[in-house]
This record gives structure tokens, sequence and C-alpha cells, in this order.
């Protein structure tokens, strides 16, 4: 199957769209004449002209993935040439190279589906949730996930970076990440964050950088779950807008407590804000409980079922302060994560039937 069909008269055109293309890294097929119909119908992506779209209409079936270019600002000519072959992007050249790059990447993606996006939110402070959420993600690829993303989105943690012990290892964060008109390629972001396990990429903020915004966060959770990465979103409990997106992409929300009556009503009130917001929510309640509070009990002030009880992790805080979470297939944030992980993807992704 051709990668890029291309379509173009105009020389000027199709050297923009050459430049593009390398720097997608997508390979190009420039016939001189008219395509026939298989050609056509196999391309993974078409892009044509003003002239070549008013030909390939008149002869050709109609198809998606065309994309229409020209020089400068598009005129009416051009619109009314997009809406004859049907072409869903409008791109006037140089201008606008980096949409046309963003449409290319995409495109390449492998729209593989069945990618599941959990998001963790602390019920109250000092809950460790983003702990759990590191936790989840070895879970992920411990049970074959094909990919899986950590994704950092509390701007007021210590950062996922240096919870994984990767603040010095080189690959991209969040500020050095462009999502154009809305888009991303996950396999490009996969490839491009550090790993903290094998299969385990890492979405850090920076420290002082600004915060990442919803739209961006929103791009890189549905181009994961398009790609069918697993994703785990370490949510701050700030009530806003970036929360909310995060809540609302996710098949599951993970709430995590302590197994004490302050925990317990803390995280009522956070559960009151994310009901009504997410597809499923649950609570996880993490031990010791001083004054005996059962999991089950916790989970009934909160509101939401109870996904996992987890007893206390002995030596924990220390070798967070020796570089970096370490994890043991039998430790109690892995049984608890592996129980949070299994039951969201028995439940199925969102939408799912």
């Amino acid at each position: 199957m051709n990668d890029v069909l291309a379509l173009i008269g105009d020389a000027t055109l199709l050297a923009s769209l050459r430049r593009v293309a390398a720097a997608a890294d997508r390979q190009l097929a420039e016939p001189t004449v008219l395509p026939r119909r298989r050609a056509w119908l196999d391309a993974g992506l078409v892009v044509v002209d003003r002239d070549e779209a008013l030909a390939c209409a008149a002869a050709l079936p109609r198809r998606s993935g065309v994309v229409l270019v020209c020089p400068d600002e598009p005129g009416l000519d051009e619109w009314q040439a997009a809406a004859t072959v049907g072409a869903e992007h409008v791109l006037g050249l140089p201008d606008d190279e980096v949409e046309l790059l963003a449409v290319l990447g995409a495109a390449a993606e492998p729209e593989a589906g069945g990618g599941t996006v959990l998001a963790v939110v602390g019920g109250c402070g000092g809950a460790g949730a983003s702990t759990f959420s590191a936790a989840l993600a070895w879970a992920a690829a411990a049970r074959g996930a094909p990919g899986v993303l950590l994704v950092d989105a509390d701007p007021f943690g210590a950062g996922l970076d240096t919870l994984t012990g990767l603040e010095e290892r080189a690959g991209i964060r969040w500020s050095g990440l462009t999502v154009d008109s809305g888009s991303v390629s996950a396999r490009a972001l996969r490839d491009a964050v550090p790993e903290w396990l094998s299969g385990v990429g890492v979405l850090a903020g920076d420290r002082g950088a600004e915060r990442v915004g919803a739209a961006p966060l929103t791009a890189v959770l549905e181009a994961a779950r398009r790609a069918g990465v697993a994703v785990v979103c370490d949510v701050a409990r700030t009530f806003d807008e970036v929360a909310e997106a995060a809540i609302a992409a996710a098949d599951t929300t993970v709430l995590v407590t302590q197994a004490r009556v302050s925990g317990a009503l803390a995280a009522a009130r956070t559960a009151d804000w994310i009901t009504g917001r997410a597809a499923t929510a649950g609570v996880v309640v993490r031990g010791p409980a001083p004054g005996g509070l059962r999991a089950a009990d916790v989970a009934a002030v909160v509101g939401l079922p109870l996904l996992a009880a987890m007893r206390p992790q002995p030596g924990l805080a220390e070798a967070l302060e020796r570089g970096g979470l370490r994890l043991r297939q039998r430790s109690p944030l892995v049984v608890a994560a592996l129980e949070v992980f299994d039951s969201s993807v028995h439940a199925g992704p969102r939408g799912a039937a």
C-alpha cells in the first residue's frame, strides 16, 4: 500500500509537501498521470491541489483521507474543489506546513483501538495518588499491555520523573510537546518520552514551566487510547478544567484515600465533584488504619465502590528517597494495582458495548 499519494501539479506545492513528508517520515508516491482506481483507494492518504482534486472527483470514487493544498490562503475555488472531492483538510502552504505535518503524523498512527485511560486522584492530602499511579502503570505492563504511558497532570506534586527516578533521563516533557490542531502522534510520543520500565513511558512536567492545559492533555489521552495504549494519568485534586478533562477522558477514575476518618471525609467531598464527570469511579483505601477503620466503611462514607484495600508497604518512604520507586510482584502496592487494573479492563473502555 502506498503511504501518501501526491497528486500535485504545482512544483512549489510539491516541494513543500516533500519537506513535510520527510519530517513526518512518510513515503510519497508521485504519479504523473491520474492514478488507477485501486491505487487511489489503497493509498493511506491523498494530497491534491485544486486542479487534481477536480480531475479525481470526476474520474474516481469518493474516499476519506484526502487533503487539498494550495498556495497561500485558500480561496473560494479551493473550497469548492475540496467539497467536490470530499477533502477533510484545506491547507495553504507554506504557512500551514506545521498543520500538514500533524495530519500526516496522525494518519500514520495505527488505529489499534482497545486502549484504556485510568485517572488517579488523591481523595485527601498525602493519599499517595502519584505512587499508586506509578503502580498502576507497572500493573498494566505486567498484564501485557502493548504500550503504557504514565502521564503527569498534577503540577503541584513532586513530579512523576522524581517518583520514578527519571529526573536526569533525556526525553521530552510537557513543555517540549507541541500539539497542533488538537492532535498528537502517540507513536512519536512513546518514542520521545523517557522510559521508566520496559514498555512504560513517562510524560512528566517541568519545574517552573507553565501548567499543562486541558486541550493538550485531552489530545494526548485520546491519541494514546486510539493507538491501543494503556494510560495512567496522575490528576491534581484541584477541581479545575484540567482535572475535569482528565476525568472526562478516563474509562475509570480511581480515588485514593487513607483509612482514617479525616481521609474518608475529605475523599467524600472529592467524590461529590467526581460523580457525574466520571464514566466509572471507585475508591482505593490505603492503610494503615490507626483507629481500626475498615476499608468497606471508608468506601461507604466516600460513596464509591471499593476497588481495592491496600496494606501498608514497609520501607516505601525510604525507597522513594533513594532514587525512585521500585516495585516487587507481591508488594502491597502491586497487589492492589493489579486488582484495580484487572477490574478496569474487565469493565471495558469508554463507549464499549
